[in-house]
């Protein structure tokens, strides 16, 4: 799957994928098991060697609500918060079974503290991840459900292999028969 977040083109992707397989180690997470659950302090960022996860919040009646998702070749992580030991707002979860290499957040906050090009890398990461949350949710009051679905589909026709349909409803803040319709309506095949 082409990336699903755009941050990733503007982070030293490289730089990242080298931490994580180089220097950390390789967990499996069966579908279901929680890569870091909401209220804990996630202890590493990860590079998904295959798999994928999703980023769920939940709503004051416990409803899961997909606010994000990622695949093979992507980073997960609850990230800067877990630099700053805050506990996650939302929990990363295997949809399907994954292989992530893991890299302890302790070790890469220690290294901040010393490594000014480190910092420098943080920061950088930090503001891409902002930027793309952002255009999300300029995206999400700005456009109309039909619009977010065929953007969506352009991109990522492929996405419905990767997330169920229910997953990426939540992920355009609409509901399952909406998002049928949307399919239905859709110039574009996916």
């Amino acid at each position: 799957m082409e990336k699903f977040n755009t941050y990733i083109e503007h982070i030293e992707p490289e730089f990242w994928r080298e931490l994580c397989v180089g220097e950390g180690k390789l967990l499996h997470f069966e579908r279901g098991a929680e890569f870091v659950s909401v209220g804990s302090v996630a202890r590493y960022i990860g590079y998904i060697q295959s798999g994928t996860m999703k980023y769920v919040g939940y709503s004051e009646d416990g409803t899961e609500l997909v606010v994000g998702m990622q695949s093979d070749g992507d980073f997960i992580a609850d990230f800067p918060w877990s630099l700053y030991d805050r506990k996650a707002r939302v929990s990363i979860v295997a949809v399907k079974s994954c292989d992530v290499y893991c890299f302890p957040t302790k070790e890469l906050k220690c290294r901040m503290n010393a490594d000014l090009d480190l910092q420098k890398k943080v920061m950088h990461a930090t503001e891409a991840i902002h930027t793309t949350l952002y255009d999300r949710y300029l995206d999400l009051c700005c456009k109309t459900p039909q619009q977010r679905y065929d953007a969506l589909l352009s991109s990522y026709p492929d996405i419905f292999t990767w997330f169920s349909l229910k997953d990426i409803a939540s992920f355009l803040n609409v509901t399952p028969t909406h998002l049928s319709r949307l399919r239905k309506n859709s110039k574009i095949q996916g």
